[in-house]
This record gives C-alpha cells, structure tokens and sequence, in this order.
C-alpha cells in the first residue's frame, strides 16, 4: 500500500539559499531509492518560512528504510541545524 509522508520544516528567509543544496541533494538521493514514487515542495503563501514536502513511496517498509538511510541521516542533520529547528513527519495513507 502506498503512503504518502507529510514532511514539515520551517526555513528561515536568511537561510533557504544556504539550505537549497542540501535538499536537492536529499531529492536527488530519494528518487534513486527503491519504492521512491514522487516528491513535491510547496511553501505556505501566508508564512513562506513554512515548507511543506509531500513524499509518496509504494510502501511503508520503503519509506523506513529512507528515513534511516545513512547519508539521508547526515544530510537531515545538517538540514535541522541550517534551519535551527526540526524536521517533522507524519505518514499517511489511503484509508
């Protein structure tokens, strides 16, 4: 069953130049991983320091194997500290 991973960060105006390698490289690595189906980023019109990702992957099991991927894991690290603050997550599927 695929499921679809709500991911939540908040960039601050100063930072999303600094920040933008970073995630390119994340896209980048997630969409050669297995059960990787797609990504979109959107920006919230009424505060652009909140950013909204939308991952959808064919399983649940292939998103856990991402999510402890050890360069994705460097790579978030490195994102929640440019950003100073953390990374959220919510999955969700199709009920």
């Amino acid at each position: 069953m695929a499921v679809r991973i709500i991911i939540v960060r908040y960039v601050p105006k100063e930072k999303a130049e600094e920040l933008r390698p970073l995630l390119l490289q994340m896209r980048s690595l997630a969409n050669a991983q297995s059960g990787y189906i797609s990504g979109e980023t959107l920006v919230n019109y009424d505060d652009p320091s909140e950013h909204l990702v939308i991952s959808t992957w064919k399983t649940l099991d292939d998103w856990n194997r991402w999510l402890q991927d050890e360069q994705r894991l460097k790579l978030q690290n490195n994102v929640d500290i440019v950003t100073g603050s953390e990374t959220r997550y919510s999955i969700y599927y199709n009920g």
